[in-house]
């Protein structure tokens, strides 16, 4: 078990601001009305009900991909017809899947949603704009911060259910590979100048605390 535990967790110019991205209903991609009237349509296997870790672990990882497909979703909106925005754009396809892996997981063991979900729907696209209007290096920051925050947050879970009496491994898989995802995010920052962003330790640490609380209350209501 530690052996398979041990190999899991190796591993300014300002632009008007387009209205499709402005939320996620409208954006594509991202559960807009059409999209959430087909999700609602297509056959959903329900399984029986979940434990209360696996309870906790889709309610929050649900709201914190939602974040963060509105975080890229922000920062496309600023920065998405300049020279970063192809890179903002793959990492953006890569939270969509996410936030549509854990839509499904939602209605298949039904979990019942954060009760913030709309808080977080406005707050990410807020925080993604608000610091790619900073430049491309600020945008790559609130990138490390927030991508630093959820790796940890996706390891301490992989710990969790590796502990558990019957570890789910679809769900183990899923945050295993996710976590990947989300590193090579946080790399793309670094290289991309994340740290001579202006007052990068400070901004990187408030966005940081932002995130853990956004996690802790997400996880209970």
């Amino acid at each position: 078990m530690s052996g398979m535990l041990r190999g899991i967790l190796s591993k300014p110019e300002t632009h008007l601001v387009p209205l499709r991205y402005l939320s996620s209903a409208a954006a594509p991609g991202t559960g807009g009305p059409g999209e959430c009237r087909a999700l609602a349509t297509r056959p959903q296997a329900l399984r029986p009900r979940p434990s209360a870790l696996t309870d906790e672990i889709i309610r929050v990882d649900h709201a914190g991909e939602l974040g963060a497909d509105r975080i890229y979703a922000g920062q496309m909106a600023i920065l998405g017809n300049g020279p970063m925005g192809k890179t903002i754009g793959h990492m953006w396809e890569q939270e969509k899947e996410h936030r549509r892996q854990f839509e499904q997981l939602i209605q298949q063991h039904r979990v019942r949603p954060t009760i913030m979900t709309p808080l977080w729907n406005v707050a990410g696209f807020v925080l993604g704009a608000g610091t790619a209007l900073m430049g491309e290096k600020a945008a790559m920051a609130c990138t490390v911060a927030v991508e630093t925050v959820i790796v940890e947050h996706y390891n301490d879970q992989l710990r969790q259910i590796m502990d558990s009496p019957n570890p789910d491994k679809e769900l183990l898989e899923t945050i295993t590979k996710f976590r990947d995802e989300e590193q090579e995010h946080h790399d793309t920052g670094i290289d991309h100048g994340a740290e001579q962003a202006p007052f990068y330790q400070a901004m990187t640490e408030v966005i940081k605390f932002g995130c853990k609380t956004a996690i802790a209350i997400s996880k209970k209501i």
